[in-house]
């Protein structure tokens, strides 16, 4: 059952307080600088299902996002206060290990970034690093498991020696979700992963995403709200800064309870 969270002139749908959830976040505010970016951000993001952040540009998704897995901590002018759990681990806790962190947090971001190695090296660099694989056997079953994971074996097998460089963006984009999950992440996070694909790979990207979230907490920052009503469960608006209102997909497309989502989602702002 939807709990009611008070926020200054609104209440925001959210799900009951730890019920399912994988990720938590309470009274989060991220700061720029000067920059309020994120104001008293209360939210509760199940596991083994896909979240969709929408929202205009500049509105605070993605910088929500890279919350999840400390990416704001490169940013020195970046501040965070308030908490965000996984697990009941605060995860700004400063005895955490923030390496062990983006391990069991996976990234995948908005262009294709696969490192200038081999298909097999780019799987296997995550691996390397965290020490999970204690021989080339080993190795080799994590990376072709990974890349089956990634709906991409099939394409690449006769090929992992070269560079991933050389693929198409499509199949760039499918390495790198392999790459994110070799290290064996609890969550991943996708900051529009399909923004710079064309339509085909698209759905190809959006058929793995559905595959994938049987076994991951999924979280997509998306500007497309088609793609957020075919692949997400839960969805999340967010305008200038706020959470404006979040809860299953179907009601906040067919049935929003703030006239914001409703003009948002029917075109007249944003």
């Amino acid at each position: 059952m939807d709990a009611q969270v008070a926020t200054s002139t609104h209440t925001v749908p959210r799900m009951t307080a730890g019920v399912g959830a994988k990720v938590v976040a309470r009274d989060c505010n991220v700061f720029y600088g000067e920059k309020h970016a994120i104001k008293m951000l209360n939210v509760d993001i199940p596991d083994r299902s896909v979240t969709s952040f929408i929202g205009p540009s500049g509105c605070g998704k993605s910088t929500f996002l890279r919350c999840i897995n400390r990416m704001n901590d490169t940013i020195p002018i970046c501040r965070v206060t308030g908490t965000i759990n996984i697990d009941n681990r605060d995860i700004y806790d400063p005895s955490l290990d923030v390496v062990q962190l983006r391990a069991r947090v996976g990234m995948v971001f908005q262009k294709p970034n696969p490192f200038p190695k081999s298909i097999y090296d780019n799987v296997a660099y995550g691996p390397r690093i965290h020490g999970l694989a204690q021989s080339k056997a080993e190795m080799d079953e994590i990376v072709m498991t990974s890349l089956e994971k990634a709906g991409l074996l099939k394409e690449v097998k006769d090929r992992l020696l070269e560079s991933g460089t050389g693929l198409s963006g499509g199949q760039q984009q499918r390495l790198c979700i392999a790459r994110a999950i070799a290290v064996s992440p609890e969550v991943i996070l996708m900051d529009e992963p399909c923004s710079a694909l064309d339509p085909i790979a698209t759905a190809k990207i959006e058929e793995l995403i559905d595959e994938l979230r049987s076994n991951y907490c999924i979280i997509i920052v998306t500007h497309s709200m088609q793609q957020a009503a075919r692949v997400s469960q839960r969805t999340a608006f967010f305008h200038l800064g706020t959470l404006v209102e979040e809860g299953e997909t179907s009601q906040i497309f067919t049935n929003p309870q703030d006239k914001r989502t409703q003009d948002y989602i029917t075109g007249r702002f944003g």
